[in-house]
């Protein structure tokens, strides 16, 4: 598949010919439909971000048609739209994801960081941070939802963690 990948930092990212990676059975493969470009994005090629893990497919605002469904996977089936996010993976069983707030668990991965991203023709992404996309919804629409949509959709579901 054509993707463009980060070798370097502070360096442009490079057209090139990556395999289509396989989804373990927590996984979606998805045919990427769009990927918005985040200042996130912008941080991890600036260097601002430390650590990336190079070389990497970067973005994080992807919106795809599933092509696979991994083996453990429910909910989900081959054809439907869904947009995966920054946080890409969690462990599931430290306090913070125990109460709601995976956010902070300190073994989080993020999608175009520690994560190959949607700078590519397809994109694998752990289901339980896929959310459904309604299929007449348009992909650049909803893409930049899954950034600054989602966090101003968490504020208000969670007041508690903010003080309100």
């Amino acid at each position: 598949m054509k993707a463009m990948v980060l070798h370097t930092v502070g360096k442009p990212l490079k057209f090139t010919d990556i395999p289509i990676p396989s989804p373990d059975k927590k996984q979606l493969l998805l045919k990427v439909l769009t990927c918005g470009v985040c200042r996130t994005d912008l941080h991890i090629v600036d260097g601002e971000l430390e650590n990336p893990n190079l070389p990497l497919v970067l973005g994080h605002q992807i919106v795809g048609i599933i092509e696979e469904v991994g083996e453990n996977v429910a909910g989900f089936k081959k054809g439907d739209k869904v947009g995966v996010p920054w946080l890409g993976y969690t462990c599931g069983n430290c306090e913070f994801c125990s109460n709601d707030q995976e956010n902070l668990c300190d073994n989080a991965q993020f999608t175009g960081y520690d994560i190959n991203g949607g700078f590519a023709e397809y994109a694998v992404a752990d289901a339980r941070f896929c959310f459904p996309i309604p299929e007449n919804f348009p992909a650049a629409q909803a893409a930049p939802l899954l950034c600054a949509g989602l966090i101003g959709y968490r504020s208000l579901l969670k007041p508690t963690m903010h003080g309100g």
